[in-house]
This record gives structure tokens, C-alpha cells and sequence, in this order.
């Protein structure tokens, strides 16, 4: 347990210095929250990557869609890289960045009223934040458990979740945005060295990568189907891509990186560098856990994995893999999972603080808040989004089997779809669609929304609607309805935009002016491109 200890002594001591080292610049409310726009493009898409990936798709998802899946999982990683980190970056990441700063925007709500014109968007959009994104938070501890639990035997989990609170409280509360932006570099580092070295030594143990795929496509580990191009159910499979792929381009803590990137060059420079560590560390966890039928049998009964003579969960796949790799090995899973989940975390409280502050808590106060004034009620609420967070999850690991507790564990399933839903379309639309209007970013809203608590309530009281289609493909699972609520939300709002009321020409046209700006070239530069030209 020694070499355990020390790793994580010196991760924790490095993050705690550097929220210490950025704290000047988390002096004014757009220093701590934006990092005064000044984020180089390896700090943005380190940030981006690391708030993406967390301990629930290495732990949870890579066990659970490896087993179902296996080695065709791998499409979910490879989805994740190219439809959730590289698109996004050259659809969204240009004019994110030049029209919130046109608008003076630093949150998503913040834009849906700038944008559209509306203080009730932004309200509306705030509130939608706030409810969804501490479950999802709470969502981050889970994974932790089932490792924590391999590498310190006899430990209680509740004491990992404290201490890996208490320090994200104190880093982000210290440095803002630029603490939480270096961190996930520093973070993002480990996920990508970790993966590399825990995929080399798990394929060890079955005798290197063509003796483990032989070994798989056994009828003891599977079958032939489970290393086939697109597994057995290819179309479960599409919609586990859509909805972890797609729903980046509508969560607040993602889009919200783009505001921060300094500059063009940058955004050019991070579309590659996100790409490539979304390669390495979504391909390669889901690319590991295709193996996880190698470590566990089926239960004849109930057909999930079982392992030393009980069936274990989708959440014990993962860490089973690796408990026999030895004490450094697993000290490197151990801070590559901290790192996951600590990254993950920082940006949704950070986002969800700066969130609540700004666009729900100020407006409804009647008296002016000052600078000093608004930083401390953003600090008081990020104290208390991890406080909440925490208690959630230490409630859920200790609740007993059929408890309340499951109301929560399906709410956190819900809120990516929520989220995403209900923001995709108005602001995709918003950055590129003149026409866009204020009743279709309503409906997104109401269809977003609407959706996830149909299969909240669904889930948790097995509620029939009575017709297939919605009872079998569109509310079937929480993914299914997540994806058609994405689906949705991008054909309706230009849709509906086509036949309501429109904001005026005038707004309209200043609004978009900043995509026409002129700006001045050094001459160098311009030679440059006339030598281009010519050739």
C-alpha cells in the first residue's frame, strides 16, 4: 500500500500548488471563470479532453458496453474522438469563441439571453443546469469505488471521496478556471501515459493482443461475435455512440472551453491535439474493456459477469482486469482515475457555480453586486456543489439494495440527455442560423427536458406508454431517449424558427457583425499569402 500512498501524496501536493500559483488570476469574476480568455490550445484541449472523460467511462462504461460489445466498443472511443472532440472543435469552436466574446458571454445561459434577447432563457437554461448537473457530478465518485476498494483493502470509500473533495474544492476555489485548466493538462498527462501502460500489461496476462483476441472469440469467453467489426447489436451500438459522441456539442462544461482559448491559432492547434488524446484515451478504454469477458464468466442465469462464484456488476469488470498487475501498476490506475475524475469534476462545479451566480442568483437580486461580491457567492456555491455531490455519493455507495437511492442512479442516467437536449440546437443554430428564434429555443428546451423526466419516470415505475415505437426504441433506455431528444432539438429549432416570431433585422445583423470584422495584418503576412496565391 506504500507505493499507493506515495503516488497519490505527490499528485495531490502538485495539484494543490498549482491552484496556489494561479491565483492572481482568479482576482475578477472572468479571471475565475474564463481565465481572462487567455488559455493557450494545449491548456483548452487537455481541459476539453479531461473534462470528457471521467472515472465513469473508464470504470462504468468501458465494463459495462465492453462486455456487451467487445472489442467492437472500441467505435464508441473512436466516436468519442472524431464526433464527440473533433467536431465539435471545427464546427463550434471558432465562433464560440468570436461571438461570446462579441456578447460579452461567459456561460451558456448567459448567451441564450444575449443572443436571443430574453433574460427568461437565461433563467430557464440556468435552472435546467443546476438540477441536472449535480447528479451527474455525484456520478463521478461511483467508478472510484470499485478501485479504491482493490488498492486499499479495508479502507473506507467514504474517506477517498472527502479527500478527493476537499482538494478539488480548495484548487478551483484558489485558481479559478486557469488552476483547473492547468491541473487537467498535468491530469490529462497521467490519463494518456496510464491508459497506454494498463492496456500493454492487461493484454500481458493472456499472452499479448492476438492470443487475447483468440481467446475471446471462444464460446467459453463469447463467441466469434464479440470480435467481430460492429459486435452483436450493432444498432444498441450506434446509439451508445450518438449519445456520448453528440451530446458534447450541448453540455455547458464543454462549449465552455471554447470561450477561454486565446486566440484563431489556437483553436487550429487544439482541434488536433484534443482529437488525438481523445484517440488514446476513449479508443483505449473501451478498447480495453472489449477484454473484459477474459476475467469474468457468464452467469448462466441472468447473463452478467460473474466472478469468484457471484455475479458481480458492470463496475467490477474494470478494476477486476487489474488487480493483478502489481503495486505500481495499480498506483498509476489509481491517480489515472483520480485524474479522470477530479478533471471532470473541477469544470461542472466550476461551470455549475459560475452558472448559478451569475445567471440565476444576481438577476433576482434587487440590489447591485459588486465584483468581491459575486467571486464570494460563486465560491460559497462551488463549497456547496461538491458538498452535495459528495453526500449523494457517499449516500449511494453505503444505501442498502432497493432504497430510495435508485431515484438518484437513474437521474444521473438521464442528465446528459437532459442537458444535451435541451441545449444543442439553440446553440448550434444560434452561432450559424440568422433565423433562429426565441419560441424554437423554447421548445428545445420543453422537448429536452421533457424527454429525460418521461424516462426518469419510466424507468423508476415501469410505466408502459403503450405504443412500440416509444416503449421499444424511443424511451427504451435512457440512451435511446437521450439520442432522439438531441435528434430532435436540431431539426425542430430551425424548424420551428421558420414559422415564429424573428428578432429584428437590425439585432440580428449586429450580432452576426463579428464574423465580419476587419482586422489588420502585418505585411509580412500579407506577402505571404500573395505568394500563395500566385503558386
Amino acid at each position: 500500500m506504500v507505493i499507493q500512498i506515495l503516488f497519490l501524496v505527490i499528485f495531490f501536493a502538485l495539484m494543490i500548488f498549482i491552484g496556489f500559483y494561479y491565483r492572481r488570476k482568479a482576482a475578477s469574476v472572468e479571471g475565475f471563470v474564463l481565465g481572462g480568455r487567455s488559455a493557450g490550445p494545449w491548456l483548452t484541449a487537455f481541459a476539453f479532453g479531461t473534462s470528457y472523460f471521467s472515472a465513469v467511462i473508464f470504470v462504468g462504461y468501458a465494463g459495462q458496453f465492453g462486455w456487451n460489445f467487445g472489442l467492437a466498443s472500441t467505435w464508441i472511443g473512436l466516436g468519442n474522438a472524431f464526433i464527440g472532440s473533433l467536431l465539435p472543435w471545427v464546427v463550434l469552436g471558432r465562433r464560440t469563441r468570436i461571438m461570446t466574446n462579441h456578447l460579452g458571454s461567459k456561460t451558456m445561459p448567459e448567451f441564450f439571453e444575449k443572443r436571443y434577447d430574453s433574460k427568461a432563457l437565461k433563467l430557464i437554461s440556468a435552472i435546467i443546469v443546476f438540477v441536472f448537473l449535480i447528479p451527474y457530478t455525484a456520478s463521478l465518485y461511483n467508478g472510484l469505488s470499485r478501485l479504491f476498494s482493490m488498492a486499499f483493502p479495508g479502507v473506507d470509500y467514504t474517506v477517498c471521496i472527502v479527500i478527493m473533495s476537499l482538494l478539488t474544492c480548495v484548487y478551483v476555489l484558489v485558481g479559478g478556471y486557469m488552476a483547473t485548466a492547468m491541473n487537467d493538462f498535468i491530469q490529462g498527462i497521467f490519463m494518456v501515459g496510464g491508459i497506454v501502460a494498463v492496456i500493454i500489461a492487461a493484454l500481458g496476462q493472456n499472452g499479448g493482443f492476438t492470443s487475447s483476441v483468440e481467446k475471446l472469440a471462444t464460446a467459453e469467453s463469447g463467441g466469434w461475435q464479440y470480435v467481430s467489426f460492429f459486435g452483436p447489436d450493432p444498432t444498441f451500438l450506434i446509439f451508445v455512440v450518438l449519445l456520448t459522441s453528440l451530446g458534447t456539442w450541448g453540455l455547458p462544461q464543454m462549449v465552455g472551453k471554447f470561450y477561454a482559448i486565446k486566440d484563431e491559432d489556437s483553436i487550429k492547434k487544439g482541434t488536433v491535439i484534443s482529437t488525438v488524446f481523445a484517440v488514446i484515451v476513449a479508443g483505449g478504454c473501451y478498447f480495453l474493456g472489449g477484454f473484459s469477458r477474459l476475467f469474468a464468466t457468464v452467469d448462466p442465469a441472468s447473463g452478467k459477469p460473474a466472478m469468484d462464484g457471484s455475479v458481480v456488476s458492470y463496475d467490477r469488470l474494470v478494476p477486476g482486469m487489474l488487480e493483478n498487475l502489481g503495486p505500481v501498476l495499480i498506483g498509476i490506475v489509481l491517480v489515472l482515475v483520480l485524474s479522470a475524475s477530479m478533471s471532470t469534476l473541477s469544470s461542472l462545479v466550476l461551470t455549475s457555480g459560475s452558472t448559478v451566480t451569475l445567471d440565476l442568483i444576481i438577476p433576482l437580486r434587487r440590489k447591485q453586486t459588486g465584483e468581491k461580491g459575486k467571486m464570494l457567492i460563486m465560491r460559497i456555491l462551488i463549497v456547496f456543489f461538491v458538498l452535495l455531490s459528495a453526500l449523494i455519493a457517499i449516500y449511494q455507495v453505503n444505501a442498502k439494495s432497493g432504497s430510495s437511492v435508485t431515484f438518484i442512479a437513474n437521474l444521473m442516467g438521464v442528465s446528459w440527455g437532459a442537458l444535451a437536449g435541451a441545449f444543442i440546437g439553440p446553440f448550434l443554430w444560434g452561432l450559424y442560423f440568422k433565423k433562429t428564434s426565441r419560441a424554437a429555443v423554447y421548445v428545445s428546451f420543453a422537448v429536452g427536458v421533457g424527454m429525460s423526466l418521461l424516462q426518469l419516470v419510466k424507468s423508476l415505475v415501469g410505466f408502459d406508454f403503450g405504443v412500440k415505437f416509444l416503449d421499444g426504441v424511443m424511451f427504451k433506455t435512457s440512451l435511446h431517449s437521450g439520442v432522439f431528444a438531441m435528434c430532435f432539438s436540431l431539426v425542430l429549432v430551425p424548424l420551428v424558427s421558420l414559422f415564429t416570431k424573428k428578432q429584428s433585422d437590425s439585432r440580428v445583423e449586429e450580432i452576426f457583425s463579428c464574423y465580419k470584422r476587419t482586422v489588420t495584418v502585418k505585411a509580412t503576412d500579407v506577402l505571404k499569402l500573395e505568394d500563395d496565391e500566385e503558386k
